[in-house]
């Protein structure tokens, strides 16, 4: 496998070779940045993954497994001139799932709830994460081959949330442990409940990283370039009191209520091994 990605990577550096050997390309376009050129990064092991696929392999290939620096993230840049750079970094990344599961129906407070018949209870989990930066890079090199070091400023925000709608109500004469799913558990399963979950909101998260990053790029093609960088530094994270909210029913009266459950909060601190991360990118330069 390892060889395989190996092949692939040369061969996405070859396609360089069709080229002419200097700075400048037989259509007189130039490899390297230049003073006002912007920059775009993302991530370029999909990339890898592909082209090791072309070397006559039975199983689809793997680009070597690094920690991913700020998944889902585009990096920009802005040169100063041909040495200098500003980037800036931003993932906005925003999701939602939904599960379902089926339980009796006993909407009516039946006492032997007919197995034939069932209701379907519901999950939905949203998301959201995102990270902003900024920083400085410089550059070394004259040839298509560039090293480049800096360093730069991090926050990250986030958090999540889960709401649960049941299918048969909670009705304290009528109905008042309704069968209902246990979302808590792997594999949801269900029980007759006097007391479920509502909703459930974990604690927001905060980050703030102070990274130095080293790396290096191989121009391939005019302004198009395959690096590898590494980032090492220093973070504090955060997490907040998240909140669960309860359905029950209590006491002797026809009543439902809902209790907020606080759920503990936490922070940490890591230099180093705790922040260092590592990835390949493809970038794309212009004017």
């Amino acid at each position: 496998m390892k060889k395989s990605i190996l092949f692939g990577a040369m061969a996405i550096m070859s396609m360089g070779a069709f080229a002419q050997e200097g700075l400048t390309s037989k259509m007189g376009e130039k490899y390297l940045p230049e003073s006002g050129d912007w920059a775009v990064g993302i991530e370029a092991r999909p990339f890898l993954d592909y082209a090791g696929n072309f070397f006559g392999k039975t199983t689809p290939n793997v680009s070597p497994s690094w920690m991913e620096a700020n998944p889902m993230s585009i990096t920009g840049k802005m040169f100063k001139d041909d040495k200098t750079a500003y980037r800036a970094i931003i993932g906005l990344n925003f999701g939602s799932s939904k599960a379902t599961h089926l339980v009796y129906d006993d909407q009516f407070g039946v006492t032997t709830p007919d197995p034939n018949k069932t209701v379907t209870d519901e999950r939905t989990v949203s998301t959201r994460s995102i990270t902003l930066g900024a920083g400085i890079e410089m550059r070394k090199g004259s040839t298509r081959l560039q090293g480049y070091y800096g360093g730069m400023g991090m926050i990250s925000m986030g958090g999540s949330k889960s709401e649960y709608t049941y299918a048969n109500s909670m009705i304290f004469t009528d109905n008042p442990d309704p069968t209902s799913t246990n979302w808590s558990t792997a594999t949801p399963t269900s029980s007759q409940m006097t007391t479920r979950d509502v909703s459930s909101k974990a604690g927001g998260t905060f980050g703030l990283d102070i990274v130095g990053f080293v790396g290096a790029e191989y121009f391939i093609l005019p302004k198009i370039s395959i690096g590898a960088e590494y980032q090492w530094g220093i973070g504090f994270s955060s997490t907040g009191q998240g909140e669960t909210v309860v359905e029950e029913t209590a006491g002797t009266a026809i009543v439902t209520t809902t209790t907020p459950s606080k759920i503990g909060k936490s922070s940490s601190f890591s230099l180093g091994n705790g922040i260092g991360y590592a990835a390949f990118t493809l970038n794309l330069h212009f004017q």
